[in-house]
């Protein structure tokens, strides 16, 4: 066991970090190191020079753009090192000096006591699926993104289809437009071949989640939630790759907080006020969430589409489906008649499903990895 720890904050950028170290204690000092750069040897330098016989080091920085590889990089030393939630990092009201060596010691000085709030760390498996599952979410919005264009340019020439667009007869009808210039006909070519790159990109991708799934740790458990209403292979598996193992939440009131579904709160005294949500957490999952939860304004049934789904899950966990269904399609008819907005509606669901998804979670054991 170390005789004395080291808190040690990095402040880090592409090509440099900058370290500060604040020695164990209450009252011990506080000093900037200097700057070194992004690399591995680099950092086993600093290890190096910090550490020692009877010296602890704990680590800490910013989550970011440059991912979690110093992180892996110092535990893999037998270092300790946390991902810190840029969002819950404690501020001075009157601070209004920012830079790259205040944030570092700020950094070192709140890790000591204890202050800063980490983030939950993927392993390299868990994060190559979430880079794939990310890569399809990227394709969508290309994908939408130029039908919007070709629909845009559809509607500046007054071309105008009338029934539900992109199926095959929208595509037959595209190819029978005329125009009055010859260079119209090159545009709409050129709309339409974005738009199949990007319908290809799409299929590529969601054919890579479905060959990568069976190799997952958490594939038992996207099989699980796919019992669900709104759940079904890519959502499901979207959504455990967002936000991994739910089995770090004690309880659905820590997920439904995670995922910002729960009302903001400004309460004092007497005086009791709730907002909005509060937005926090991970956008993807929440929207995710958001999106299944749109199915139950309809009336609770099992569709053979489900029922498929449904047959080789354990009569535990298509109970807890089949409750959830039940008590969310009442409770969505509820709202909707009470006159509430349908986007409240539809997040007060969102809230619930997040509590149906912890209990199918914790049921089902990650297979061995």
């Amino acid at each position: 066991m170390a005789d004395r720890i080291t808190y040690v904050g990095l402040d880090v950028h592409k090509e440099g970090i900058v370290v500060a170290v604040a020695e164990g204690g209450i009252r011990g000092e506080v000093r900037e190191y200097g700057r070194i750069a992004n690399a591995a040897r680099a950092l086993d330098r600093l290890m190096r020079k910090l550490g020692g016989a009877g010296v602890g080091l704990r680590f800490c920085y910013e989550a970011g753009p440059c991912g979690y590889g110093i992180q892996r990089h110092l535990s893999a030393h037998g270092h300790e090192c946390v991902v810190v939630a840029p969002s819950l990092i404690p501020k001075r009201a009157g601070d209004r000096v920012k830079t790259d060596r205040r944030d570092a010691a700020s950094l070192a000085r709140l890790h000591r006591a204890g202050e800063l709030t980490a983030v939950w760390v993927p392993d390299a498996a868990h994060e190559a699926m979430r880079d794939l599952v990310r890569a399809r979410l990227d394709a969508v919005h290309a994908l939408r993104r130029a039908r919007q264009q070709l629909s845009g340019f559809l509607l500046r020439q007054g071309c105008h289809y009338g029934r539900p667009a992109w199926t095959k007869l929208h595509r037959r009808w595209l190819t029978g437009l005329r125009f009055e210039h010859a260079v119209h006909h090159i545009v709409l070519e050129d709309y339409i071949a974005a738009v199949e790159a990007a319908e290809a990109r799409r299929d590529r991708l969601t054919a890579q989640i479905e060959a990568m799934l069976p190799d997952w740790t958490l594939a038992p458990v996207v099989a699980a939630l796919q019992t669900m209403r709104g759940m079904a292979l890519v959502n499901a598996a979207a959504l455990i790759a967002e936000l991994g193992e739910l089995s770090r939440f004690a309880n659905p009131r820590q997920l439904m907080a995670y995922l910002g579904l729960v009302p903001s709160e400004h309460s004092s005294g007497a005086s009791i006020k709730r907002g909005g949500l509060t937005k926090a957490g991970n956008s993807a999952a929440r929207r995710l969430l958001i999106e299944a939860a749109w199915t139950y304004r309809f009336p609770a049934r099992v569709s053979r589409e489900l029922l498929l789904r449904q047959e080789e899950q354990p009569k535990p966990i298509r109970e807890i489906a089949w409750k959830a269904q039940l008590r969310l399609c009442a409770r969505y008819r509820k709202l909707a008649r009470s006159g509430k907005p349908a986007n409240v509606v539809t997040a007060a669901i969102a809230r619930e499903l997040a509590g149906f998804i912890w209990a199918i979670a914790r049921r089902v054991p990650p297979a061995a990895g």
